[in-house]
């Protein structure tokens, strides 16, 4: 309570000093000491706690921030097919944050306001805005000095938000990497609108970012397109899995939740993964516990197409998209070089960010929250081990590897005492 009480004194006083300063703090490769005057490590969701382990903390790179408009042209309009007899299409509006190495100007700093909201539109009279802080400078300069850089992907739960994942977003940039999180259209807080919508648009809309983002003048010198990651959440993850080659069973419980648009989303021989993307961090994917099959909704068969890399993150006590079907789903990707840390006895919200202050009502406040886990924690162990993953598959630095050879006895970059809680699974691709 007293820490809640500190972060929304500073965050009242910090952004009125912000306003009043004249600002003449010139852009480095380094943090920004106007910044942390005004708003110290700790005050900033994402900031390395005491006891963070070693990969939390910031990289090099000032981090700028745009939102994009984009459009999907030609897809299907799910919303309005599924009261038609016929199939509509129409140019699928995506709002996607791009966070980035940046360079800033003099007057610049280091810091922006996000503006989110709690409550969902599908219940009437709950839907309210909220802001928290971010390290980030609105529309600064790219610093393409030791580019290009790895692009990486990210995709929301149902309902979600672009910024739900913003601390981590930040803190990827911050170390050399440019991070586009989609608000999906129809499973945003604002506009809950269809689960059949989300099932059938996930995987596309991550699909569409990425190659969008990697032809777009502004970011095309800017990314590597050899180096493209993804992370999802719950049926982010879901979608990310779909892009990874997965698909559903054909079968009664996806007959009934998807009708006509099971051809679209069921397993086929022809489906294959996306050559683009080249490792995976999946927070609590969904489907996984849903029916009698071992693997849920899914096909079991189409899992062991998944060939790249992959870091599964959950909690042993999900209830949302079940830890046994989470570990199920991760022992049938057979053909990945996987990795599974689990927070013992933790919900499902192992990627959110805190709950704001204004989180008074218990619906608004467990949406970030977990009964045991401080999540700013949970974030600060995401960090890191995001951080060493990618930094070892999409940037092929061998030093990182070393924080993923974790045994029962040695966790690498933590401190003393740091780890109980905590699991970490190894497993090497089948032969």
């Amino acid at each position: 309570m007293k820490r809640r009480f500190l972060w929304v004194l500073l965050f009242v006083l910090g952004t009125f000093v912000v306003a009043q300063s004249s600002g003449n703090v010139h852009g480095t490769t380094s943090y920004d000491p106007f910044a942390y005057t005004q708003h110290p490590l700790g005050t900033v969701w994402g900031d390395p706690l005491p006891d963070a382990p070693a990969l939390a903390a910031r990289g090099k790179f000032m981090v700028g921030v745009r939102t994009l408009q984009l459009f999907n042209p030609n897809q299907i309009d799910v919303i309005n097919t599924l009261t038609s007899d016929s199939t509509i299409v129409y140019d699928r509006p995506l709002i996607v944050e791009v966070w980035y190495p940046a360079i800033l100007e003099p007057g610049q700093v280091q810091l922006t306001i996000y503006t989110d909201f709690l409550g969902r539109s599908d219940k009437p009279g709950s839907l309210r805005p909220y802001t928290f802080l971010g390290r980030a400078t609105r529309d600064a300069r790219p610093n393409t000095t030791d580019g290009p850089y790895p692009l990486v992907v990210v995709s929301h739960g149902y309902p979600g938000s672009r910024y739900l994942l913003a601390y981590l977003c930040e803190n990827l940039a911050s170390k050399g990497y440019v991070v586009a999180s989609i608000d999906h259209t129809d499973s945003t807080y604002r506009d809950v609108a269809s689960f059949v919508s989300t099932v059938v648009n996930r995987s596309l809309d991550q699909r569409f970012v990425a190659r969008e983002i990697l032809k777009m003048p502004i970011w095309k010198d800017l990314c590597d397109p050899n180096a493209v990651g993804i992370i999802g959440y719950s049926m982010g993850a879901f979608g990310a899995l779909r892009t990874l080659g997965a698909g559903l069973e054909e079968n009664d419980i996806v007959k009934r939740y998807f009708g006509r648009f099971t051809p679209m989303i069921v397993a086929k021989p022809s489906d294959e993964p996306d050559p683009l993307f080249k490792a995976a961090v999946l927070f609590a994917p969904w489907g996984g516990a849903v029916g009698t099959s071992p693997t849920g909704v899914w096909n079991k068969e189409s899992l062991a197409k998944i060939n790249v890399p992959t870091l599964w993150i959950a909690g042993s006590q999900d209830d949302v998209a079940g830890y046994r079907g989470i570990v199920n789903l991760f022992e049938s990707a057979v053909n990945s070089k996987r990795y599974l840390l689990t927070y013992l006895n933790a919900l499902h919200n192992v990627a959110p960010h805190p709950a704001p202050p204004i989180a008074k009502e218990f619906d608004d406040y467990y949406r970030f929250a977990d009964p045991v886990w401080d999540i700013w924690r949970i974030n600060n162990i995401n960090q890191h081990f995001v951080t060493a993953f990618f930094d070892y598959y999409l940037k092929r630095d061998e030093n990182a590897k070393t924080y993923l050879e974790v045994t029962p006895t040695s966790w690498p970059g933590f401190k003393p005492r740091t780890t109980v809680g905590l699991e970490f699974l190894t497993v090497d691709p089948r032969e």
